[in-house]
């Protein structure tokens, strides 16, 4: 893979938790310092208890100090490359700016890169909570 990010998402996704869906889901994210997160799918039996990709990633971001992500690369096993979920697009927007890339892959090579806000249009904000 030509995409460094992308990578080294494949190579964290190998160490995914996913005994019930069989789906392993690897994240790669760089912060604005510069450094590299990596995170991947694990799963609980008491469905929907588990941990996304992404959210791994951000948790260790945020776990080492950094707290804004500059570009994020998401793979998995897919006939086409699989966007981040809801909650994750919401994690995404929290600590990304919307111009930020995220390439989504597969296994196989495809590949496709949209931005934070192209997956997550009108994105609630702590901005909406200012009445409360």
């Amino acid at each position: 893979m030509a995409d460094p990010l992308l990578s080294q998402a494949a190579q964290v996704r190998e160490n995914a938790h996913a005994p019930y869906s069989n789906f392993k889901v690897g994240a790669a994210l760089r912060s604005v310092e510069g450094r590299v997160h990596l995170g991947c799918n694990v799963e609980n039996v008491a469905y929907p208890e588990g941990t996304c990709a992404e959210a791994g990633a951000i948790a260790a971001m945020i776990a080492s100090g950094d707290m804004r992500i500059a570009e994020i690369a998401v793979i998995a096993d897919s006939p086409t490359p699989v966007p981040p979920c809801g909650g994750c697009r919401q994690k995404l927007a929290e600590f990304a700016e919307g111009d930020v890339k995220v390439t989504m892959g597969t296994t196989g090579g495809a590949s496709k890169t949209v931005t934070v806000a192209d997956l997550l249009p009108g994105q609630f904000t702590a901005g909406h909570m200012s009445g409360a």
